[in-house]
C-alpha cells in the first residue's frame, strides 16, 4: 500500500510538471521503503519510465508532444547519460549532491524570472511573424504558423547539444532529467510549458527505456512487486496531474515548477550540511 501511495506521488509530480519524477522516487525509496540506494536506482527507473510512456502516449494523441524535438532529444540524451555515470563514479557524493542542489537553484532561479518577464509565453517566435529576425538571431527553435517546431538545422543542433548535456546531467546526478529537459524546451527550444511538459514526458521515457535496459542486462536485483505497485500508483497520479496541468497557466505551471525544485534543492543543501556537521564531530 506505501507503494502504492509513493507511486501515486511520482505519477502525479509528472502528470503535472513533466519532471521531478526520479527526484522523488528514489527518497522514497530510500528512506520510505528502507530500499538499498542501487536497487532503488534500478525501480526508479522502470517506475518512472513506464510512468512517463503512459502519459506520453496520452499526449501524443491530443497532439501536444513535438515528436520530432522529443526523439532529437531523446536519442542525444541516451549518448550523454553514460558519460555522465562514468564520471559520476569518480566523484565524491557530498561534491555531487551539492552540485545537483546548486543546478537547481540555478534553474528554477531562471524559470521563475521568465514566468514574471514572459508571462503570456512571450519567448516563442513564430516563423514568419517576425521579419525583422534573420536565420542566427533570436531563438535558435522557433514555431511555425501551424503551431509546429520549425526545425532548422540550428534548430536540431541546440535539441541534439542540450540533449547531450541534459543526457549528462541526469547520468552524473542519477535521476530522469525531467526537472532539466523542461526548462530546456521552454528556454532553449521556445516551448510553451504545457508542450514542454508533454513532450518531456516522451524524452524521460525514452532515456528510462535505455537505462531500464542497461540495468536488468547487468543481472542487478529489481523488486518486481515494489516496481509493479509504483507503475499503478504513478498511472493513476499521472491522470489526476494531467488534469490539473491544463487548469494552471504556463507561468503559474513554471512558478509551482520552480518553487518545488527549490524546495528539493534547499532539503538537499541542509542534508550536506548535516553530514558535515556530523563528521566533523566525530
Amino acid at each position: 500500500m506505501v507503494s502504492l501511495l509513493f507511486g501515486l506521488i511520482i505519477g502525479f509530480s509528472l502528470g503535472l510538471t513533466g519532471g521531478g519524477g526520479s527526484i522523488f522516487a528514489v527518497p522514497l525509496l530510500v528512506y520510505g521503503l528502507a530500499m538499498p540506494a542501487h536497487e532503488a536506482v534500478g525501480v526508479s527507473l522502470v517506475a518512472v519510465g513506464a510512468t512517463a510512456l503512459s502519459g506520453a502516449i496520452v499526449r501524443l494523441r491530443r497532439r501536444e508532444v513535438e515528436f520530432k524535438a522529443a526523439v532529437l532529444f531523446g536519442i542525444a540524451g541516451i549518448v550523454g547519460a553514460p558519460l555522465g555515470a562514468v564520471l559520476g563514479a569518480k566523484l565524491p557524493s557530498e561534491f555531487l549532491l551539492g552540485g545537483f542542489a546548486l543546478l537547481m537553484l540555478l534553474v528554477a532561479t531562471r524559470m521563475w524570472l521568465q514566468a514574471i518577464h514572459h508571462p503570456t509565453d512571450a519567448r516563442i517566435v513564430r516563423a514568419g511573424d517576425d521579419a525583422l529576425l534573420d536565420a542566427t538571431s533570436g531563438p535558435a527553435c522557433r514555431i511555425n504558423p501551424a503551431g509546429g517546431l520549425a526545425l532548422t538545422s540550428r534548430c536540431a543542433l541546440v535539441l541534439v547539444f542540450s540533449g547531450v548535456i541534459t543526457g549528462l546531467l541526469s547520468g552524473l546526478f542519477g535521476v530522469g532529467g525531467g526537472f532539466l529537459i523542461v526548462p530546456a524546451l521552454t528556454l532553449v527550444a521556445s516551448l510553451s510549458m504545457q508542450r514542454a511538459v508533454a513532450t518531456s514526458l516522451l524524452i524521460i521515457a525514452i532515456i528510462s527505456a535505455s537505462g531500464s535496459t542497461a540495468y536488468l542486462l547487468a543481472g542487478r536485483p529489481l523488486a518486481l512487486t515494489v516496481t509493479a505497485l509504483f507503475v499503478l500508483g504513478g498511472l493513476g497520479g499521472m491522470v489526476l496531474g494531467g488534469r490539473l496541468s491544463r487548469r494552471f497557466a504556463g507561468p503559474q505551471l513554471q512558478k509551482l515548477f520552480a518553487t518545488a525544485m527549490v524546495g528539493v534543492a534547499i532539503y538537499i543543501l541542509i542534508a550536506i550540511l548535516f553530514q558535515v556537521v556530523e563528521l566533523s564531530t566525530t
